[in-house]
């Protein structure tokens, strides 16, 4: 975790969380920090407790790759997206599978819930986007108008606005009451990877171009480009509670805070030692969180339930690093 975003690095230590046997899609955090979700192309979802790396639970079901899995801000329940075409909605306490939902023709990307947790959305490579009421499971509607694979979804803080990102390179705001026209947003020059809106009517975009993008929802235009010249895929991006930064990480080691209102890096980052992955504000928003994969061949592999199996593994790219408690940043100047 880092604390402040202007000081240097006074503590440092690495907790692992291993036990995938397939590379390590996505990682989520619940709203309070405390668990950290995982998803793998082994076609599982692990949950782990945030502060020692201990297994939780081994969600099973899933027959093709995890692609991506998230949270609702309540933390109550968690979806998880795949390549079998389906998306799924878990209960957390207890584990369980709520709904299974069926809908794509092709391998789901992603998915997102509505800060209200009323809603889900999932999006993928059929191009479409279909949103889903978590109390039935049932389907609500269909947003067609991507011409590529739905790769990041977004709900605006209010529950009225859907983003979405495509390999179309476009953003595209959905207005949910359904009486608004599409607006697309154009400028990335890559894959739309990741979207985020703040409490104040900003949108940011992360895009395989090496770039984010912010957006005015209100004007419906970019207000900042964030971003060297460098093509790095960008990962994650999040705003802290009030809107007044974004943080964003991307391939390589550094994760990026920005700040809201000039568009200024007000600093870098570093203590990964491979690519930062995913970031997220504590609810407070006094703490940011990161974490990467990283290749570790010399630690010793616990055993689990499926024996003998874990001794086959010669790859390290089913770990996955999470350096999200272990780096603090002061608060104050």
């Amino acid at each position: 975790m880092w604390q402040d975003l202007s000081k240097d690095v006074i503590a440092a230590q690495v907790t692992y969380f291993s036990g995938h046997k397939g590379e390590v899609n996505c990682c989520a955090f619940s709203p309070d920090c405390q668990l950290v979700l995982t998803c793998s192309d082994d076609g599982r979802l692990y949950l782990w407790r945030a502060s020692n790396g201990k297994l939780v639970a081994k969600i099973r079901a899933h027959t093709g790759p995890v692609k991506w899995c998230t949270f609702s801000k309540d933390g109550c329940l968690v979806a998880s997206a795949s390549y079998d075409c389906t998306a799924r909605v878990w209960s957390t306490s207890p584990i369980k599978c709520v709904h299974i939902l069926r809908g794509h023709l092709r391998s789901v990307e992603t998915v997102s819930f509505s800060p209200d947790s009323r809603s889900l959305v999932s999006g993928g490579w059929d191009n479409t986007v279909l949103l889903w009421d978590i109390q039935t499971g049932l389907k609500l509607g269909q947003f067609c108008g991507h011409s590529a694979a739905v790769q990041s979804s977004a709900f605006s803080t209010d529950s009225q606005w859907l983003a979405t990102g495509s390999w179309d390179h476009t953003v595209k705001l959905w207005h949910l009451s359904g009486d608004e026209e599409v607006v697309t947003l154009t400028g990335h020059q890559g894959n739309v990877a990741c979207l985020c809106f703040s409490t104040t009517g900003l949108l940011a975009s992360g895009s395989w171009d090496g770039k984010v993008r912010v957006w005015s929802l209100q004007r419906r235009e970019c207000v900042f480009v964030l971003g060297g010249d460098e093509r790095m895929w960008v990962r994650c991006v999040a705003f802290c509670r009030n809107g007044s930064v974004l943080a964003s990480t991307a391939e390589g080691d550094r994760v990026k805070v920005w700040d809201m209102a000039d568009g200024r890096c007000v600093n870098c980052l570093q203590g990964h030692k491979d690519s930062a992955y995913g970031c997220v504000f504590s609810p407070s928003g006094a703490l940011l969180t990161s974490g990467s994969d990283q290749l570790d061949l010399d630690e010793e592999e616990d055993s689990d339930d499926d024996g003998k199996e874990n001794n086959k593994r010669k790859e390290g790219k089913d770990k996955l690093k999470i350096a999200h408690c272990k780096y603090f940043w002061k608060i104050g100047s």
